[in-house]
């Protein structure tokens, strides 16, 4: 596996060396041409002088005869060396005797003879060290009649830019192991914390949930801690919540079967009279459809939770869904003594689960029930509202505290009286409804009752 350490460290050094790199080479190549450029000016202003001086007093003469009587006015006063040309490029004299002119490697002696001041920079048979010629042409009346050339030797201005950029060398070696060093503190403040949370991750996901990151930090890696942390809170409430269903879920299921067992005992007997049989199958029967429904329950939950749940969807009328639920619920609430109240003037065809949304309603309708008293009151209305279709169930039972509400549909989640069997139920109708692209409120306050509203688009055809 690759370090982030390394690569990172590798990357910040890359960046840090060819930086140095190129602002060495910049800095070289300014250097050297300040340096150069200021020794051109040097020469270029005391060849003004002698050609300003020739012009005044020598250019009555040939050229030739100038040197041979006033040679000492081209480098009187001049510690460079003088050569003079003729308008051919012929080299006519040289101050320090050198008689072995390359025409081919003086290209600024081609250039001032066309009349152009010009430089060139190299190195001479006679010299070790670079040296550097100006040209400068000779005109009389608008005529080049010779070149004037000075020559100066650069090994003193080379050896101030060699110390010079030494110097910066020496000091861009430094930064390097500077950077390289501040590199690797910038490296382990990101590393280390990244680390240390994913050996924290190890052990949540190791099962031990209650360990925390203590990173806290206004950055990225901060938020990565909290998020961790948030992370594992709602695993544990998650798992705490599992354990309890699991738990819910056992209670539930062993008191039916200990009635069933029970009662299957009792039947076996041979003294059973048959009023008890009578009595002990009744039970025994409402016992089984209890663990039947159960069993459902989970199962639908189930599947929903694995998005294997297909819908049946068809064409029906609200009024036969209504019709149905009606049917269905009121002799319950005739026999727990609750005025169940259903008003419907929809009449109104949709594309839907009608048996997903009895299984929704007949949900519903069970926890007002469950929650309400003796002499309550449940009513059932249903709106169309534009191209929406909405179920409305209020009932002045017990309702549902502040702190439980914002819950009610998480799966899993029993409030603190309730009657509920697993804490499901809710949360399979959610799914049903967000499965038909509906809405599902649930409004209440203790002791006052409770609002649910259902909200179902009109869908004609799919």
């Amino acid at each position: 596996m690759k370090s982030i350490k390394n690569e990172l460290l590798r990357g910040i050094v890359i960046i840090i060396f060819s930086t140095v790199i190129l602002l060495n080479i910049l800095l070289m190549i300014f250097i050297r041409k300040y340096y150069y450029d200021n020794t051109e000016d040097l020469l270029k202003s005391r060849m003004d002088v002698s050609v300003s001086f020739y012009n005044k007093y020598f250019s009555s003469k040939t050229l030739v005869e100038n040197i041979y009587d006033n040679v000492d006015a081209f480098w009187n006063e001049n510690d460079a060396q003088v050569e003079i040309f003729d308008s051919k490029g012929n080299l006519l004299m040289d101050s320090i005797g050198v008689d072995d002119f390359n025409y081919s490697n003086s290209p600024d002696v081609a250039r001032a003879l066309k009349g152009e001041i010009s430089r060139w920079v190299g190195k001479v048979s006679y010299y070790n060290n670079k040296v550097m010629a100006v040209s400068y042409p000779l005109e009389v009346d608008g005529e080049v009649v010779g070149i004037l050339r000075f020559i100066t030797s650069l090994e003193e201005i080379d050896g101030v830019i060699a110390n010079i950029m030494f110097i910066f060398i020496s000091i861009s070696a430094a930064v390097l192991i500077m950077g390289v060093v501040l590199s690797i503190i910038l490296a382990n403040s990101i590393i280390e914390p990244i680390k240390y949370l994913n050996k924290v991750a190890e052990k949540m996901g190791s099962g031990n949930l209650s360990v925390r990151s203590t990173i806290n930090k206004e950055n990225e890696i901060g938020q990565l801690s909290n998020t961790l942390n948030f992370m594992a809170n709602e695993i544990s409430k998650r798992e705490q919540l599992k354990n309890e269903f699991i738990s819910s879920v056992s209670h539930e299921l062993r008191t039916p079967l200990t009635a069933i067992k029970g009662w299957t005992i009792t039947l076996n007997s041979s003294e059973t009279d048959k009023e008890t049989l009578n009595l002990g199958f009744e039970i025994i029967e409402k016992e089984t459809d209890r663990l039947s429904l159960m069993v459902e329950e989970l199962l639908d939950f189930s599947r929903l939770i694995n998005d294997k749940v297909t819908l049946e969807k068809k064409q029906f009328n609200i009024k036969d869904l209504i019709s149905h639920i009606e049917s269905f619920m009121i002799p319950r609430a005739k026999k727990e003594d609750i005025a169940l109240v259903i008003t419907n003037n929809v009449d109104e065809f949709i594309y839907a689960d009608v048996n997903r949304m009895k299984q929704v309603f007949i949900n519903i309708l069970d926890n007002a029930f469950k929650f309400n008293k003796s002499g309550g009151k449940v009513e059932f209305n249903v709106y169309k509202i534009e191209d929406k279709i909405k179920f409305v169930i209020n009932d002045d039972g017990s309702g549902i505290s502040k702190e439980d509400l914002p819950k009610i549909k998480e799966k899993f989640f029993k409030g603190k009286n309730s009657k509920s069997q697993n804490g499901i139920g809710l949360s399979i109708c959610d799914e049903i409804i967000q499965l038909h692209n509906g809405e599902f409120n649930i409004y209440s306050e203790l002791g006052i009752g409770t609002k649910v509203e259902v909200i179902i688009p009109i869908i004609r055809e799919e």
